[in-house]
């Protein structure tokens, strides 16, 4: 159904996942996470990863796993929310696919990040979040070819980018 893949980029706890996860279920597409990717793809998980291999080598496995997904049937792929920080991956995205940003006001993503799922954040707490958010959003709205608003819920996200989704493929 698609000719070029979707990248939803955007900050932990904007909804790339979970969004990403149910539009393409609803408009029958291939999902991948690339986190979860890279976790199979290892054997271990990211906290592990950083902890035992480092920063970089996850950074070049989000590379890796980027370059096989575009080889594959074109689809939704939500990217974790470093993956748009290396000039080489925002090529990638952009070479093979659209790049969407799910952006969801700071306020928002602090008062109901699980923290507890994200274990690279939740050793430094509501402050790394914060930090990390004035750090990325230029790069993500400078690497986005359209911004989804997702600070109107779930269901108006999802809706929403149906929508996007339908506009800049006419389908």
């Amino acid at each position: 159904m698609l000719e070029r893949s979707i990248f939803l980029i955007g900050m932990p706890g904007s909804g790339k996942s979970s969004l990403g996860r149910r539009v393409a279920n609803q408009l029958r597409l291939p999902y991948t996470d690339t986190d979860q990717r890279i976790t199979a793809a290892v054997g271990c998980s990211v906290t592990d990863i950083f902890a035992n291999y480092g920063e970089q080598a996850f950074r070049n496995a989000e590379t890796n796993i980027l370059a096989q997904i575009t080889r594959e049937q074109p689809g939704i792929v939500s990217t974790g929310g470093g993956m748009v920080m290396r000039d080489v991956n925002r090529a990638i995205m952009r070479n093979h696919g659209v790049i969407i940003l799910i952006d969801r006001p700071l306020p928002d993503i602090l008062s109901d990040i699980k923290l507890d799922r994200r274990p690279m954040l939740a050793e430094k707490g509501l402050p790394e979040v914060e930090r990390l958010y004035h750090e990325r959003i230029d790069a993500y709205r400078a690497a986005a070819d359209a911004v989804l608003d997702n600070s109107h819920g779930y269901h108006a996200g999802v809706a929403g980018l149906e929508r996007l989704i339908y506009m800049m493929f006419n389908i």
